[in-house]
């Protein structure tokens, strides 16, 4: 399914960059040498984000902070999409800015952080690209540069302007604590393991199934195994410290699509179970608290995976997910898993009713969380993005929200 990424913003790696105040040095001593950083980003609800920069000055000596200020540097990123873009193609959202410095201060460690202008719907400080004719997110091509306006002070009073800057790598700690992984049969996926995993005790498994939007494009060779977690915080709902306490810690796994889910169902479908079942053998994983939840493609996906395998399954979450052609009424009649359909009346791309709300009247027990709109903080989203109130454990019925539900199902 197309998932329609024009308002999202996002972010990739990219290579150094650097320029400094000419002719000045440490007083009384050599320039100090290059000086690296690292770009630091947040997975918002509308997609990742470049948030801060983190300057390596801890080694420089103790800086005196009223030394520092916003204006002491600027920031300039540059994004580029990462495989060739065809004449008269589109791709949303490269940028070429400054990136406004909101604040300057210094960490523990006496490193520089330079936090920078941030929020939903914002241009620039993505690190993801939507091309169009793809229909694919892809992490795009960072370049940030950053130019020193005014010497800093040490604590010992010496001046110090940086020589060069050299632009090291993308740090999401959300993202970074899912491990890159390949199926036997070349499926990638990543995979989130709960603290203490390694001692033995049996752990819930959730499955986290993407949009259409952040699958691979192979006829590019682009299969990054990225956007899956950096598109939106889907996945990483699962993986926060509120949702592992919930689910008394669980192992979160995110397959990616060589392309998109509703391409050929019948051929992802095994593709999945074998990453399920590997896992399960592997892992000190629950068998009977495996569960599935995905958006929009991914949403049909969790509904197709449990119409063939839903002996494996305690629980299911099927997001803005498309019925109509691909899942039949028999099929949707015949699910016998514990399931709960989420989705928005303002959704214009997989309208809810012929969908969400015809799989809800022919599922056996299936709940249903149907709202008006996607607003979150303030902030209103596409109609499609009903994934966000999972990811905020938002949907309910009375007292019980979506997660506690989850945990509470076991399969028998």
């Amino acid at each position: 399914m197309v998932i329609d990424r024009r308002t999202l913003l996002a972010a990739g790696a990219g290579t150094a960059a650097a320029l400094a105040v000419p002719g000045v040095a440490a007083a009384g001593g050599r320039p100090p040498s290059a000086v690296r950083f690292e770009l630091d980003a947040v997975t918002l609800d509308g997609g990742e984000q470049v948030t801060a920069v983190t300057l390596d000055t801890g080694r420089l000596g103790p800086i005196a902070p009223g030394s520092l200020t916003p204006a002491t540097f600027t920031v300039h990123a540059k994004a580029t999409s990462p495989i060739p873009i065809a004449p008269g193609d589109q791709i949303f959202s490269e940028y070429d800015l400054d990136r406004p410095v909101t604040a300057a201060r210094l960490d523990r460690r006496g490193n520089i952080v330079l936090e920078l202008s941030t929020a939903e719907g914002q241009v620039g400080g993505g690190t993801l690209g939507y091309i169009a004719s793809r229909e694919r997110n892809v992490r795009l091509d960072l370049v940030y540069t950053i130019t020193q306006h005014a010497p800093l002070r040490l604590r010992d009073g010496r001046a110090v302007t940086i020589e060069r800057f050299e632009q090291g790598r993308l740090v999401n700690p959300e993202v970074d604590a899912f491990g890159y992984h390949r199926s036997g049969s070349g499926m990638r996926y990543r995979l989130y393991s709960p603290p203490g995993s390694a001692r033995g005790a049996r752990h819930p498994l959730i499955v986290w199934l993407h949009g259409g939007g952040e699958g691979a494009s192979l006829p590019d060779g682009y299969y990054d195994n990225e956007t899956t977690l950096r598109a939106n915080r889907g996945a990483l709902g699962f993986a926060t410290p509120q949702a592992q306490r919930i689910f008394s810690g669980a192992y979160v796994v995110a397959p990616q699509s060589t392309s998109y889910w509703l391409e050929d169902g019948d051929r992802f479908a095994p593709q999945i179970d074998e990453i399920v079942r590997d896992l399960a053998r592997r892992l000190p994983v629950d068998r009977r608290r495996i569960y599935v939840a995905g958006c929009s493609n991914g949403g049909y996906m969790a509904l197709k995976m449990t119409a063939v395998y839903g002996g494996a399954f305690a629980a299911s979450v099927p997001i803005c997910g498309v019925v109509t052609d691909v899942v039949t009424d028999d099929e949707l009649r015949r699910i016998s898993t514990p399931t709960w359909l989420v989705a928005s009346r303002d959704d214009d791309t997989v309208p809810p009713q012929a969908n969400t709300v015809h799989a809800h009247d022919l599922i056996p027990g299936a709940l249903l969380s149907l709202y008006d709109h996607v607003i979150w903080n303030g902030h209103q989203f596409p109609g499609h993005w009903s994934w966000i109130y999972v990811a905020r454990n938002d949907p309910s019925v009375g007292p019980l929200h979506v997660w506690q539900w989850m945990a509470a199902q076991q399969r028998r």
